[in-house]
């Protein structure tokens, strides 16, 4: 049921007060006069502190900087007289006894009269004892369809227009945004060029940032990592190839739902992380990092309303992209009884947002112990799907060192013999392949020449590599991989490792 179906339903079967969080109040407003229309001309008069009511000539300025006032003015009006109060932050009034009495008063003449209270509010807060009395009605951002007419009634004031590509991608791009920073945004964009470019993008993604600065639960992580900064994972970078276009309006016509996430399982500095930023930088969304343990709070309840408030913020933002680091740490004490059950709570209400979302939120979650997680995580449902992401093969280390070096000296490549590099590093990760990279930099720069390659296996002889110091925990991941229980992301991964070999 749209929010205008909802609306009217509400006021026919004369719901007395009637509040609609939100910050969009010339939208909601627009909202609402059309559904007074269709519902027989109904009168609308609209409230705030400063001017009091509006728009009627005979009763401009009434209940100016008076609340008590404003409600009493829905008694001049005649019994018979349909009509829609719309009082603005008037949240702030209702802990006051006179206006808390004088509504219980109103609602109940209001039940047998064609008049209803609409409270318009940024945020929602509700005394306790006026619960019962208010009912809360929530007003969703703009969807697709309303944001593209908005952005081509734009383009034709200015003159211009976008192909149907870019334009999909720009109204992706808006989702999450109110009408107001919409226009504020490409009016910014139109300003600096005359017209709106594909690469506004940028433009827009900096928008939902300033947005993402207002909570302490969730950041916004900026990357320009891109697939192709990835070594290897040859499986896992098709997979995500295939999905590029996922998020179109293009692919809700035919019928495929929004992608869910990914569950990256693997030893560190393999490449998980690196993933999720290229994920959202190829795939043009927004990057939230969810850091859990800001979830957690020391007040009774504190914990769950912050989850719910990640989650609220996360659709928000929608489409983008949901980076949980480490989530095996997070909710590795779920089941123990210290907590009074806060993380079981905690956990449950994700799990079961991940299992029954419909927005286009993205979850892209890493684990390095998959014994640790809970079994729950790891049901089909979750998840698209669940990657194994081993240590590199000889190919992916090739790989992964061209990538390195090509940032670093693309203009003598020719110098280092990869190849060499490649072979001489078993068992070494992507962020140790990179680590060895920058110490033989160091070793380079203090005797004032070029880092060469025998700096490299220098470096690389003197690190003990993380799969030597952790080999149960790799060879449990192997097995578990091996068990079918994830795909691999590599194609050349070999789940018998040299993990042990004497070098």
């Amino acid at each position: 049921m749209s929010f205008q179906q909802e609306f009217e339903l509400l006021v026919r079967s004369r719901y007395p007060v009637i509040y609609i969080p939100t910050a969009e109040e010339e939208r909601v407003e627009g909202a609402i006069a059309q559904s007074a229309s269709r519902l027989g001309n109904r009168g609308i008069y609209i409230w705030d502190f400063v001017d009091g009511y509006q728009g009627n000539p005979n009763d401009t300025g009434f209940g100016r900087r008076n609340p008590l006032q404003a409600l009493e003015f829905v008694e001049k009006l005649p019994v018979d007289a349909p009509a829609i109060f719309i009082l603005r932050d008037f949240h702030r009034f209702l802990d006051d006894i006179s206006i808390a009495r004088k509504l219980r008063n109103l609602s109940r003449r209001l039940k047998s009269q064609p008049k209803n209270l609409v409270i318009l509010s940024a945020q929602l807060e509700i005394p306790s004892d006026l619960s019962e009395l208010i009912s809360v009605l929530e007003f969703p951002l703009p969807a697709a369809e309303e944001i593209r007419l908005e952005i081509s009634r734009l383009l034709g004031a200015v003159g211009k227009a976008l192909d149907e590509k870019s334009l999909d991608e720009i109204v992706r791009s808006c989702q999450g945004l109110s009408i107001d920073r919409i226009r504020r945004v490409l009016a910014k964009a139109i300003a600096t060029h005359g017209e709106v470019r594909p690469e506004d993008v940028e433009l827009i993604l900096e928008e939902k940032r300033q947005t993402i600065r207002q909570t302490q639960i969730l950041d916004f992580y900026p990357t320009q990592a891109e697939i192709s900064d990835i070594g290897g994972l040859e499986n896992l970078k098709d997979w995500l190839l295939r999905r590029g276009g996922a998020f179109s309006e293009k692919a809700r016509a035919y019928g495929l739902p929004h992608p869910r996430g990914l569950l990256l399982v693997g030893i560190q500095g393999t490449g998980k992380s690196l993933t999720a930023k290229a994920i959202a930088h190829h795939w043009h969304l927004p990057l939230l990092r969810l850091d859990v343990g800001r979830l957690f709070g020391g007040l009774v309840g504190e914990s769950e309303s912050r989850t719910r408030q990640m989650i609220q913020l996360a659709e928000a933002l929608a489409p983008c992209v949901l980076w949980i680091d480490e989530i095996d740490k997070a909710f590795s004490g779920v089941g123990s009884k210290g907590d009074a059950g806060t993380a079981n709570r905690v956990f449950g209400t994700f799990i079961t947002w991940l299992a029954e979302k419909t927005s286009p939120v993205f979850v892209v979650a890493t684990a390095n112990d998959i014994q640790a997680l809970p079994p729950e995580m790891l049901r089909k449902g979750r998840f698209d799907e669940i990657f194994f992401v081993g240590l590199p093969s000889q190919e992916e280390r090739h790989a992964i060192f061209s990538v390195h070096l090509s940032r670093l000296r693309s203009h003598n490549l020719k110098n280092y013999d990869i190849e060499r590099l490649a072979y001489e590093t078993p068992d070494f990760s992507g962020a140790e392949i990179e680590q060895t990279i920058i110490e033989a930099m160091h070793i380079g720069f203090s005797q004032n020449r070029d880092f060469t390659t025998d700096d490299i296996l220098e470096a690389a002889s003197q690190m003990v590599p993380l799969a030597r110091t952790a080999q149960d925990q790799i060879r449990f991941l192997q097995d578990w991989a091996a068990a079918g229980k994830a795909r691999l992301a590599s194609r050349q991964t070999s789940l018998k490792t040299s993990i042990g070999r004497q070098f």
